[in-house]
Formats: C-alpha cells, sequence, structure tokens
C-alpha cells in the first residue's frame, strides 16, 4: 500500500493495464505488449534527452534510464518467447522480436537516441501494419 501513496499516477496506470491485460485476447495482447516497449522507449529517450541537457551524459541515462530500457527489451523478449509454434509466421516473429531485444539490448550501456528511436519506428511500424 506504501508504494501507492508515493506514486498515485503511476498506481493507477498500472491497474489500467492490468484490467486492460485480463480483458484482452491473444492478438490484443501482443497489441499492448508491443505498446508498452514503445511507451519505454519513448521513457528512455526523454530519460537521455534530460541527461544530455544536464551535461551529464551517458552516466544519468545509465542509472535513470536504465529501467525503461530493460522493460522495452524484456517484454520484446516475452513476445519472442510466446509466439505459438504453429503460427505461419512464428520463425520470422521470433527472429524480428528477438532481433529488437538484442539491439534494445546494445543500447542500455551505450544509449544512442537515434538508435532507440529507429527501434520505436519498427515497433510503431508493426503496429500499423497489425490494424
Amino acid at each position: 500500500m506504501r508504494m501507492l501513496n508515493q506514486n498515485p499516477a503511476a498506481a493507477y496506470r498500472r491497474v489500467a493495464l492490468e484490467a486492460r491485460i485480463e480483458a484482452s485476447g491473444g492478438a490484443d495482447l501482443t497489441r499492448i505488449c508491443l505498446e508498452e516497449a514503445l511507451g519505454a522507449l519513448g521513457q528512455a529517450l526523454i530519460v537521455l534527452e534530460r541527461s544530455e541537457q544536464d551535461r551529464q551524459g551517458v552516466r544519468a541515462m545509465s542509472s535513470a534510464g536504465h529501467p525503461p530500457l530493460v522493460r522495452a527489451q524484456s517484454i520484446l523478449l516475452w513476445l519472442a518467447r510466446s509466439v505459438a509454434p504453429e503460427h505461419p509466421l512464428g520463425a520470422s516473429l521470433k527472429a524480428f522480436y528477438g532481433g529488437l531485444a538484442a539491439q534494445i539490448g546494445a543500447q542500455i550501456l551505450q544509449p544512442d537516441a537515434r538508435r532507440i528511436e529507429e527501434i520505436r519506428s519498427d515497433i510503431r511500424d508493426l503496429l500499423e501494419a497489425a490494424g
């Protein structure tokens, strides 16, 4: 309960996300995961921009930006592992999600805003193609 008192906005977002997950089916769950990964990468970009403005460079990103990058990477790894074996595009989806997860992992130690934005663009393109 203490966590709810410290950041009510985050608690509200978490409850809203959990409600969406509970009410979703397979395709919707994939969309939710991709949207969450996209949001986490956006958070990482904000932290990186702020750290550059504060002239603290990569050290600030490494500490504050690390959690959103790890979150995005974890989501994509989960998606890669959860592709149904019988899915006609299963191998391609596993390779795509796994590749994005690896690219995000490379950003954890040496973040590059341009590269993170490219990854976000790939995820955005997938979401648009899915409708």
